[in-house]
């Protein structure tokens, strides 16, 4: 009788060896077999369960409305362009073959990233050179690198922390630092910049408390994402300014995640301009252009942190993806991409936002319920908030979730605040930019919920 026998199993060279060790009763592997990095990065995440929800709305469970992810909408004159590019790059045999056949250095693709360099000093006359930019598989693996290069246990057993002058911020930062209690954020003032009867509010940074941050503690990098995710507010380039002073003085690093932002894709519809110096990394992104599946991030930073990241790329994963470089290639040459965003994107999506600011107003003031929502500055999110919910968002958000409405409670947004703040627990994210009856019905539910839970 010869017994099935796993190839894990097979390649033991210790005889107790026995895979069952490493399985529960429900046949799958303990957590304990897992080393603490382990154990962090497959613990419960937020953004595990958003992605998770998302992917689940865009396959197997179409009947789910969904008002959570960031995946950008499908903008036909973007998707139109993609194509024809596509179809150039198969006309161009030799092109087609190399972007699938070969790896590009862990830097990036030269040419690439000479041409983005060129762009930006023409443009903007930032003093770069393709030294300063490295290209990532995406904007969260660039967060993740840089997240614990410049936070957490240093030699001598220090613990630099990262700051965040302004909270909420993007759910994607919360668990990507490995050494605890490295967040810390500020909390935010709140203004009112239309009357409080308009119900449309602005979080502003707090830069009293921001200095006070770091005066006490020992911070290694300051880091904001414009416009903000999930808020959608865009920090006025006077407040950037400031932050960039602060942290220059104090030669602490500054990361500004432009994911939605300028140079591009420049989903934004308040006026800002981008921000750049010598101890600024500035975080960009194909995704939000149409491209979230090629998976390409871009870094413009300080030469020695745009090395650390390509030397990071080159371990982790040898090199990056190519298809996004080579798609958007003649669009960093001629500049045409700098146009998208102010001619295409920033009509289609403020268009949709205007739209569910409506129809947010109509079914919530209809349903006499106490709300506010931030001004919609850019991306693709509306933030609810419902002062004094008699439930958490988290409960809140499983309750639409049975009602196939999906969100992203406002929980997950507020790490790294010091003490508990009940406003943490009374918003929500919306994303505004899918099917707009899908985005009707679901802010109609929201609505029924609230009111059934104020009542």
């Amino acid at each position: 009788m010869i017994t099935s026998v796993t190839p894990l199993a097979m390649k033991s060279k210790r005889p107790e060896f026995r895979l069952q060790q490493f399985r529960n009763k429900g046949n799958r592997m303990n957590v304990d077999k897992f080393s603490l990095m382990g154990q962090k990065l497959t613990a419960h995440s937020g953004i595990m369960e958003l992605m998770d929800d998302l992917g689940r709305a865009l396959t197997i469970e179409p009947h789910m409305r969904m008002l959570a992810g960031g995946n950008p909408a499908a903008v036909p004159e973007m998707q139109r362009m993609i194509r024809q590019r596509m179809d150039e790059m198969l006309q161009q045999g030799d092109v087609f073959d190399r972007m699938l056949s070969n790896y590009d250095p862990p830097r990036g693709n030269p040419r690439f990233i000479q041409a983005l360099a060129d762009l930006l000093r023409k443009q903007y006359g930032w003093d770069i050179g393709p030294e300063n930019i490295a290209i990532t598989n995406g904007a969260q693996s660039a967060s993740f690198v840089l997240l614990n290069l410049l936070g957490g246990r240093f030699e001598g057993g220090k613990c630099r922390r990262v700051l965040f002058p302004q909270t909420p911020e993007y759910i994607g930062y919360c668990d990507q630092i490995l050494e605890a209690g490295t967040f810390i954020a500020s909390r935010p003032e709140i203004e009112w910049p239309f009357g409080r009867e308009k119900r449309i509010f602005k979080y502003r940074v707090d830069f009293d408390s921001v200095e006070q941050i770091i005066e006490r503690e020992d911070v290694g990098a300051l880091t904001f994402s414009r416009p903000t995710n999930p808020t959608g507010n865009v920090l006025t380039d006077d407040e950037v300014q400031r932050l960039s002073k602060l942290t220059a003085d104090r030669d602490i690093p500054l990361i500004i995640d432009s994911a939605y932002g300028c140079p591009f894709p420049n989903v934004m519809f308040a006026e800002a301009e981008p921000h750049w110096a010598p101890h600024v990394i500035l975080m960009m992104s194909l995704s939000k252009l149409g491209l979230p599946g090629t998976r390409t991030g871009i870094i413009v930073a300080p030469e020695p942190i745009a090395a650390g990241i390509s030397s990071c790329t080159a371990i982790i994963g040898l090199a990056n993806g190519n298809l996004g470089q080579q798609l958007t290639l003649p669009w960093i040459e001629d500049g045409s991409i700098l146009k998208f965003g102010p001619e295409i994107l920033r009509p289609f999506y403020e268009a949709k936002s205007h739209l569910a600011s409506q129809w947010t107003s109509e079914f919530f003031n209809g349903a006499g319920i106490d709300w506010a929502m931030h001004v919609s500055e850019g991306a693709f999110f509306h933030w609810l908030w419902f002062p004094g919910l008699r439930i958490t968002s988290k409960e809140l958000y499983q309750r639409l979730k049975k009602r196939n409405v999906l969100t992203v409670p406002g929980e997950y947004f507020f790490y790294g605040l010091e003490e508990d703040w009940p406003h943490r627990h009374e918003c929500l994210r919306v994303n505004y930019s899918g099917d707009p009856e899908a985005v009707r019905e679901g802010l109609k539910i929201i609505a029924e919920e609230v009111a059934i839970i104020q009542s």
